[in-house]
């Protein structure tokens, strides 16, 4: 899944322009001076955001912001806050590429928290977060916001999940830790060849989310998610042996059956089983096409 980085300006400028802008617009009209005038009043600082606030970005989803309009869940919205977390043991500003990094790795985990079930997610919604800049991290800026995001259309509802059966929680704590250390992991290099020992750890890291997975979903009761567990204790044999793969060859050999057997389409009956969004998201779905 791709991961974009709204950044935030200096904390405390005050927001005056942006909302100047929105109260001029529409004002020879009734309906349209009301519609700006609440949306004035709605007007927050992107430092003020909260877990679970859902809010309009003002103007484009990337770029420095200093004030949104926070929102009913209710009603139509872009995005909604889904974790949040600070960036305290850092001494100096550490750098956008530092910090884009350490949200990359951070943001995923803090959103799993909120809403578990990725594949519940509205169409089209995707991570973002909310950074501190040089200039904010001046003033005491620390904060990361992670939010899921909109960039075309909106969506109405809060993300966060109803309360989970103990089942439900354990499958996909152990599920989403699989993919996350795929992806988090992922190598630089296109090729094998160019980065064996990248891969290598790859697979290392992926074959021990299985394991975790498998030893999670042992006291899970049900015929098909019995049968997952089957597959995904072999997919993790897989793993391992692609992570103990002599050369770029024997990484191939085993990477195959390795990736397959991760493929989410292959989680549909367990996750119907349970309860669960039974809608493989459109962008895992398109990896695993081929």
């Amino acid at each position: 899944m791709a991961l974009r980085t709204p950044s935030r300006p200096l904390r405390g400028i005050s927001a005056v322009v942006a909302l100047l802008a929105v109260g001029t617009v529409g004002c020879s009209v009734v309906d349209s001076a009301k519609d700006g005038a609440e949306k004035v009043a709605r007007q927050r600082s992107v430092f003020s955001l909260a877990i679970g606030d859902c809010y309009n970005p003002n103007g484009k989803a990337e770029g420095e912001a200093l004030a949104i309009e926070v929102v009913p869940c209710a009603e139509a919205h872009e995005a909604q806050v889904v974790g949040e977390f600070t960036l305290d043991d850092a001494k100096t500003f550490p750098g956008d590429e530092a910090i884009t990094a350490i949200a990359d790795e951070r943001c995923p985990a803090e959103a799993a928290k909120f809403a578990p079930d990725t594949w519940a997610l509205p169409k089209g919604v995707e991570m973002f977060y909310y950074t501190p800049t040089t200039e904010s991290w001046t003033t005491g800026d620390r904060a990361v916001s992670c939010t899921y995001t909109k960039e075309n259309g909106t969506f109405a509802g809060s993300l966060k999940a109803d309360s989970s059966k103990p089942e439900q929680a354990t499958y996909l704590n152990g599920a989403n830790a699989v993919y996350e250390a795929l992806w988090a992991h992922q190598p630089k290099a296109e090729n094998v060849e160019d980065d064996l020992d990248g891969y290598k750890g790859q697979a290392k890291a992926v074959a021990a989310a299985l394991d975790a997975h498998v030893k999670g979903m042992k006291d899970i009761k049900g015929t098909e998610t019995g049968k997952l567990r089957a597959q995904l204790e072999k997919t993790a044999g897989h793993w391992k042996k692609a992570a103990n793969a002599a050369d770029a060859d024997a990484f191939y050999i085993a990477y195959d059956p390795a990736f397959t057997g991760i493929d989410p389409n292959k989680t549909v009956a367990a996750r119907k089983e349970l309860g669960l969004a039974t809608t493989v998201p459109a962008d895992d779905a398109e990896v695993w096409a081929g």
